[in-house]
């Protein structure tokens, strides 16, 4: 068995001697003051007439109560003070015994007290001890009353008893005296035990606790928890900073009544909690909103399903990231980015028109030396119409590039806008018997967008497809929706040839402007595919296909039909 130790804790133990000391004054108070109102009464008690010797025990009871509260205060060492506690009362029971009939007291009975005593504050040692006591003690009682050597107080309940009936006696009284400390020991050692166990786990939840503490106070971004009704239960010290708000201003309310968010993104968490991860372009929204001392900010949020254990449902978690001054470098980044870019492009169309001009420039020079003939002076002005031609294509590339049209959304079905298109495009000049047309289209497609701009995108990337496979090819157009709930989130196109490919090193110039690998391309095409699809809040990507050509891949954000 393990926990043999002499004895519990100091403060344990003080504890243990206090009340120890109490309850022996309580019970021999409650004994003789009996007796003493059974006396006044007219009956005698069982231990007969109160005499000097009884109220002489309560005096030395009494006194020595004092002496072990004065000893408890000045004494370092408790567990001496304890043993000489229980062994004290194993004498003062002998007494009692003697003084109440001997052998035929019922005050035998206060050993398995102090045996208890002994078991509960020290132990299985002290048990043990004081069962040893006990016997011993009892044993020379027994003896001396039974020789004679030491009459018993109460002479008139003393009798004659035979050496047998005392070695009865003593034997079935010593069996319980050690029965009583093996059982009481193992009972406090196993109350001991399990009052270890339960301070490790105490101090182990409280640390864990104070972890938790530190690492939500910790935490620079602001966490806010809210419970199944949108009240706050957590608003650790980011979210005050951020916010302007102490935690106790803003716990127990609801969230909109402290931040000014739609309730769009909650119904949008709990759509997450009951059908997965939130998809993608859930996960993070941004907001403006003021404080209450007047100052603007730019933050960015992403809410999680939060498990309430002890508490009935799910709650949501919010974290929070003050990005004002992120967004303000953004916004000088632009500016200097547009800076750039107007820079590129005007080196851009300077080059582009440089050509044109110089052809226009040419014929009209020759034109002035040819005089009348008028053969050559035709061809001359075709090459002069020809260069205005491409110079105005050049400018309105580049009109649509720099300045997009404002997006006319509508609620679409985006199947039937890619087979309309499709069937223009192969009714039109860049279009040949050698070439092969698949479609993988996984309706429903509905998608709020500018069927006109999507039209632009999707004639732009099947013209330069239709260039790589003029000789001969397969041209493959897909588009599939994928879904969070029963909503569709978001949609994929993709646009295939069989054709050479990318060269590696152009992959990452490919969408930018004036960049061409043709001899008579501006450059602008794919650029202008990138600037439409971005405002439509979609995104766009090349890559060589792993069997081989080219593969365009969008994604564009679904809506519901209205």
């Amino acid at each position: 068995m393990k926990g043999t130790g002499t004895g519990p804790g100091p403060s344990k133990l003080r504890s243990q001697l206090k009340t120890l000391m109490f309850l022996r004054v309580v019970l021999v108070s409650l004994f003789l003051g009996a007796g003493i109102i059974f006396q006044l009464k007219g009956t005698a008690t069982y231990f007969g007439h109160i005499r000097t010797y009884h109220f002489v025990l309560i005096a030395v009871i009494y006194l020595l109560t004092l002496v072990y509260a004065i000893a408890l205060r000045f004494t370092k060492n408790l567990v001496q003070l304890a043993y000489t506690q229980i062994l004290a009362d194993t004498f003062l029971i002998t007494w009692i015994i003697h003084a109440t009939g001997g052998k035929d007291s019922l005050f035998s009975l206060l050993y398995i007290l102090a045996i208890i005593a002994g078991s509960t504050i020290l132990y299985r040692k002290g048990g043990l001890i004081t069962a040893s006591a006990c016997t011993l003690l009892y044993g020379l009682l027994l003896y001396t009353h039974w020789k004679g050597l030491i009459p018993p107080l109460v002479p008139e309940r003393e009798a004659l008893f035979s050496g047998r009936q005392i070695l009865y006696t003593y034997f079935v009284n010593v069996l319980g005296f050690y029965l009583v400390a093996l059982f009481a020991s193992y009972l406090s050692e196993q109350a001991r035990s399990s009052s270890a166990k339960l301070e490790e786990t105490r101090s182990d939840l409280n640390s864990l606790e104070l972890l938790n503490r530190s690492i939500i106070s910790s935490i620079n971004s602001g966490l806010i928890a809210l419970d199944r009704g949108g009240r706050i239960i957590l608003f650790n010290p980011a979210a005050e900073k951020i916010f302007g708000l102490r935690a106790d201003e803003a716990m127990d309310k609801q969230i909109k009544d402290v931040i000014p968010l739609s309730g769009t993104t909650l119904e949008q968490a709990r759509i997450g909690h009951s059908s997965g991860p939130l998809a993608p372009h859930q996960t993070y929204l941004d907001i403006q909103m003021t404080r209450k001392d007047g100052k603007k900010l730019q933050l960015r949020y992403s809410v999680s399903p939060l498990r309430l254990f002890g508490r009935n449902g799910l709650g949501s978690l919010l974290v929070f990231q003050d990005i004002t001054e992120i967004k303000q470098i953004e916004d000088e980044m632009r500016k200097v980015e547009g800076l750039a870019l107007v820079g590129e492009l005007a080196a851009g169309v300077a080059h582009e028109i440089r050509n044109p001009l110089a052809s226009i420039s040419g014929s009209i020079e020759m034109l002035k030396e040819v005089g009348t003939d008028k053969e050559f002076s035709s061809r001359l002005m075709d090459i002069i119409l020809t260069e205005v031609g491409r110079l105005n294509q050049l400018v309105n590339d580049f009109l649509l590039f720099a300045r997009p049209k404002k997006a006319n959304l509508k609620d679409i079905e985006l199947g039937d806008l890619i087979n309309e298109t499709l069937e223009l495009f192969q009714n039109s000049p860049y279009w040949n018997d050698k070439m092969k047309l698949k479609t993988h289209l996984t309706p429903p497609l509905p998608i709020r967008s500018d069927p006109e701009q999507l039209k632009q995108v999707l004639w732009n990337l099947l013209l330069n497809a239709s260039h790589e496979i003029s000789g001969g090819g397969t041209l493959e157009v897909s588009a599939s929706a994928q879904s969070q709930g029963n909503l569709p989130q978001e949609i994929t196109i993709q646009i295939r040839d069989t054709g050479k490919g990318f060269q590696e090193e152009i992959l990452t110039k490919i969408f930018t402007p004036f960049f061409t690998t043709k001899e008579d391309g501006s450059g602008l095409g794919l650029a202008i595919v990138k600037r439409i699809v971005e405002g439509l809040g979609g995104s766009i990507k090349a890559e060589n296909h792993p069997e081989g050509g080219a593969l365009i891949t969008i994604l564009l954000p679904a809506r519901g039909l209205s």
